[in-house]
């Protein structure tokens, strides 16, 4: 028996329960995040048997570290150098992974699956990501909420962590009612249509090409979704704001900073940020001025931009890169998530947009006045290895999809697809797209060429390198139309990849 584990979790439980969100957050407000990760340090240091073994390993004199100034100097972990020499045992507090109680899986895209621990305790921590979300982008403490968890259920993080995080709301007294069908379309259909007219709104939890296409099942089965206020959680993919609109427009949404909502999580450290009104009205700003993007993240892609809680996760930018330190089943000191992206400090980022002659955000759907909690801003690229070389130029899905959201365009095709590079009879090189059509739709009754046309557009728009690398006469690429879910490059069920090598 762990004998701690009672008192330690109705302790951090009272608290979540029972202190509003506001008094939290005003106290991280007045917090030092540096100090509160060197304290992290200071305890995993103490606690879990692999970090010290660590830093030895790496040749880091640990007795040099004496004040929080000194954390930037503690050597990166990663999966390489970390979690794949030590025993998860040894990564867990006192060298127990009994003392975590859930399981999470990451999904192994860049290797072998990882085994990431933690608590309850941990998981009320991102409960508090959630409360942000459904407390003031969705009025969910007003509102008699259901909230549907279409993500993967299992091992797999989204579904069960979501899950768990909505019952702890519902716990705290949130009017709101978790279903959760995973991944089952037909049943993710039939909650809604049976339980969703009893409440004032629904949620729909899941990745973005997913929750489309459950959308869009629904509309050719003649579901009304207006008629549920829906609203929209997102996590694991980057989309463009071309896509917000072209889904707020299925689903009947009129406001677009309030009524879907991505979060930027991974398996290892839980959920980092999520978007606010706030950032979703500068990221429809920066949509509309993409040299300004371009200034601000350095890159042709729009990122998914959030805000998040520094006393929480703490952030650092390496290399243009992302480190994270945070508490969980392992704990996580300077852990480099190597996701292309940054930082900004609240004052930082309205300073930028002032210089840009953003001095207001009403008119790109922010409510006056509401500016939120003033929370540093984070954003991430999609990973790298999702592009394309051409030319010389990196062509990133986040421009590509802009293409096929177009109002003449998108009646037709469902968002995915598929980028490879061929070359032609001559040896010349070509952009194949291969374009996945909505359900009841057939290639030979889809305009490839408008398709093609509308790709080139939006990619020389947003992509100055393409605009530059690539000649004019192979600008356009060569598109061809899948039937949905065609099971060689769209099979149902599994985690979508935007490009073949």
């Amino acid at each position: 028996m762990h004998s701690d584990h009672p008192r330690k979790l109705l302790n951090t439980l009272t608290t979540f329960l029972t202190r509003p969100l506001d008094d939290v957050m005003a106290q991280h407000r007045d917090g030092d995040p540096r100090a509160n990760a060197f304290g992290l340090f200071l305890h995993t240091l103490k606690d879990v048997p692999a970090y010290p073994r660590f830093l030895s390993d790496q040749g880091f004199a640990v007795e040099s570290v004496k004040l929080p100034a000194d954390f930037a100097r503690l050597p990166l972990m990663n999966k390489a150098n970390y979690m794949q020499v030590y025993s998860l045992p040894e990564r867990c507090s006192r060298g127990d992974l009994s003392r975590c109680n859930r399981l999470a899986v990451s999904s192994g895209s860049t290797g072998t699956p990882t085994f990431w621990p933690r608590s309850v305790v941990h998981e009320l921590e991102v409960a508090q990501r959630f409360e942000q979300v459904f407390r003031h982008s969705f009025s969910g403490h007003k509102r008699r909420t259901l909230a549907v968890v279409c993500f993967p259920l299992g091992n797999w993080v989204g579904g069960m962590y979501t899950a768990s995080s909505c019952w702890h709301l519902a716990t705290k007294g949130y009017p709101l009612l978790v279903a959760t069908p995973g991944n089952k379309t037909d049943e993710i259909l039939r909650v809604v249509r049976e339980l969703a007219p009893e409440f004032d709104q629904t949620v729909l939890l899941g990745y973005p090409p997913y929750v489309k296409d459950v959308i869009d099942s629904g509309l050719s089965q003649g579901v009304d979704w207006s008629a549920y206020r829906i609203k929209l959680v997102f996590a694991g993919e980057v989309f463009s704001e071309e896509w917000r609109a072209l889904i707020g427009e299925r689903i009947g949404s009129t406001d677009p900073c309030y009524d879907s909502v991505s979060l930027y999580g991974t398996a290892d450290g839980g959920v980092l940020g999520h978007e606010t009104p706030l950032s979703i009205a500068i990221r429809r700003f920066l949509a509309q001025h993409p040299e300004a993007a371009r200034e601000l993240f350095g890159e042709s892609r729009l990122p998914t931009l959030v805000q998040y809680d520094p006393m929480s996760r703490y952030l650092e930018v390496i290399d243009g890169t992302l480190a994270v330190t945070c508490d969980n089943g392992v704990p996580l000191v300077r852990y480099h998530i190597a996701d292309r992206g940054g930082i900004a400090s609240y004052e930082a980022m309205l300073a930028f947009l002032r210089e840009h002659g953003c001095d207001a955000l009403e008119e790109y759907g922010l409510r006056p006045g509401d500016n939120g909690y003033p929370l540093p801003f984070a954003w991430v690229f999609g990973r790298a290895d999702f592009t394309v070389s051409f030319y010389g130029a990196n062509i990133y899905p986040e421009n590509v999809v802009v293409g096929l959201e177009q109002p003449e365009i998108c009646r037709s095709v469902s968002g995915k697809f598929v980028m490879q590079t061929h070359s032609d009879a001559d040896g010349s090189a070509l952009l194949h797209i291969v374009v996945e059509l909505l359900p009841g739709q057939e290639p030979g009754q889809v305009n490839g060429d408008a398709i093609a046309d509308s790709i080139r557009r939006e990619v020389l728009r947003l992509n100055s390198e393409f605009a530059n690398y690539v000649p004019a006469a192979r600008q356009t690429p060569q598109v061809e139309l899948r039937a949905f879910a065609d099971p060689e490059y769209f099979p149902a069920g599994i985690k979508h990849r935007y490009t073949r090598r």
